[in-house]
């Protein structure tokens, strides 16, 4: 320890407060705001009564990201295994098993859905599932009222819900609210079903082509940008329908087909003819990006932030 003008030099206190330093300074690098994204107005995309624009990274934010899969890759490439927990519908319906038989971390976001198993669900709750091989249980509802089926059937992915019905689930949490939106959708639109299911939509041929046209736009749009784009926020009508946003450009378009076919089918059927100004987008963005106090301030009444020990994986908002 040396004393130099009244100042002690201690090697164990400049150690652990280098440490300090260091490891807030990755957490601050992590957060998601204005500081290290921005809202590329310029290359906005838009087809009927949706609009997307870009939102892309900068000083390097992402590079030091942990690297995971997306569930919908996991499924795909056959590294995940979704099944029933069980037999008990009181006991299980909120609940979905899923085994990780690979090496590799996978992201599982509220908002996906799967048909089959006993009746269909969706994701509740955003998850890291560790590569143990072990079984691992996340938080599912149901989105089938009125089935529930002795015999199992396979869990086919379905990508994620419309924002509307993501709103209601993660504002809400709430069984009897989600089957609410779903009737909702369902009667608004004149979609026959019967089991009130939100995937009842996917057997009208005339919209899911309306469906398939609007993603085929985007889809072609966002393979010919560069690949420097960590998410991107929606409109329809006169107002912001929602907003996603990753750590990193590989987990982002690791999502993102699953992602604008949720966004498709809002504008499908429920979008209106774009009224919305530049000035409203950048008052919405504002909102979101611009300090850590005002987003926190924002997404607890719009949307959900899923941190992993103090990093921002993904900022949704609605």
């Amino acid at each position: 320890m040396h004393n130099s003008g009244g100042f002690v030099y201690s090697p164990v206190k400049f150690f652990l407060t280098f440490l300090f330093v260091v490891f807030c300074g990755g957490l601050r690098a992590q957060e998601i705001t204005y500081d290290n994204v921005y809202v590329d107005y310029d290359s906005a995309m838009e087809y009927k009564n949706l609009r997307i624009i870009p939102i892309r990274p900068k000083n390097g934010f992402g590079d030091k990201a942990p690297h995971v899969i997306s569930l919908s890759q996991a499924v795909k490439k056959g590294i995940a295994v979704i099944s029933e927990r069980g037999t008990a519908s009181t006991e299980n319906v909120h609940f979905l098993r899923i085994n990780n038989h690979s090496d590799q971390t996978i992201y599982v976001s509220s908002g996906e859905i799967f048909s089959g198993g006993r009746q269909d669900r969706i994701i509740a709750q955003d998850t890291l599932l560790k590569p143990n091989g072990s079984d691992q249980y996340v938080s599912a509802m149901c989105v089938e009222e009125l089935r529930w089926s002795e015999k199992e059937k396979k869990f086919s992915y379905q990508n994620f819900a419309n924002p509307a019905l993501r709103k209601v689930l993660d504002q809400s949490k709430n069984q009897v609210l989600i089957w609410r939106e779903i009737s909702k959708q369902l009667n608004d639109n004149k979609i026959p079903n019967k089991s009130s299911a939100y995937l009842a939509r996917i057997a009208d041929k005339q919209m899911m082509q309306l469906n398939d046209d609007y993603y085929n736009y985007f889809k072609s749009k966002f393979k010919s940008a560069d690949s420097s784009i960590v998410g991107f926020v929606c409109m329809t009508g006169g107002r912001v329908v929602g907003s996603d946003i990753y750590a990193s450009t590989d987990l982002f378009f690791n999502q993102l087909d699953p992602l604008l076919k949720g966004y498709c089918d809002q504008a499908v059927y429920m979008g209106k003819p774009l009224t919305i100004t530049r000035e409203e987008e950048k008052l919405y963005m504002d909102k979101l990006l611009s300090d850590k106090i005002s987003q926190e301030k924002f997404i607890k009444e719009n949307g959900k932030i899923f941190r992993q020990h103090g990093q921002v994986i993904h900022i949704n908002s609605f």
